[in-house]
């Protein structure tokens, strides 16, 4: 992890403002989490961020992350882990339903997409919005970065200290079919 600052098109800084606003939007996230909502020392919360944890969900910050301005973490039954000083870019989304974990010192750019949950789509005649959603962990490495507007699909998996393009889609891995 370095202590530099971060620089390039993509890059996730941190928000302007003292030190207690971001401590009392922290304090107001966990307390609408009702207990689904831990973190570590000096987590860093932009204006507009939200956490929303439904049935046994669980988000966890580590220890001087970043949560951008407006950011969306959804914890719907899963569990979200941000590693320790890992910057959640501004106005991207994690939706959890069983696991997507964010390594320490990753940077997820802004506008990005992590999402465990699909469609299963196997009848076209049905309406998406109908179709069972079926999801599998992603998971991204210590110190990868994602750049910004990137979406990676249900099972992805991005290696520590590698990096995903802006716009780049990642999707879900596919199996041989059998003949």
């Amino acid at each position: 992890m370095s202590t530099l600052d971060p620089i390039g098109a993509d890059a996730v800084v941190a928000p302007r403002g003292g030190g207690l606003a971001s401590r009392l939007r922290l304090w107001l996230l966990r307390a609408r989490s009702r207990g689904g909502l831990e973190a570590g020392r000096d987590v860093r919360v932009g204006r507009g961020a939200r956490v929303r944890v439904v049935d046994a969900g669980r988000v966890r910050l580590g220890d001087g992350c970043l949560l951008g301005p407006g950011c969306r973490i959804e914890a719907a039954g899963g569990t979200v882990e941000i590693g320790a000083e890992a910057r959640i870019g501004e106005r991207s989304v994690i939706v959890a339903l069983s696991s997507v974990t964010v390594g320490a010192g990753a940077v997820v750019g802004g506008w990005a997409v992590l999402s465990d949950a699909e469609p299963q789509g196997r009848d076209v005649e049905v309406p998406v919005r109908l179709q069972p959603v079926s999801s599998s962990p992603v998971a991204v490495g210590d110190g990868a970065r994602i750049g910004a507007h990137a979406a990676l699909g249900s099972g992805a998996r991005i290696a520590a200290g590698a990096a995903v393009g802006s716009y780049a889609v990642v999707p879900t891995p596919v199996a041989p079919t059998s003949r």
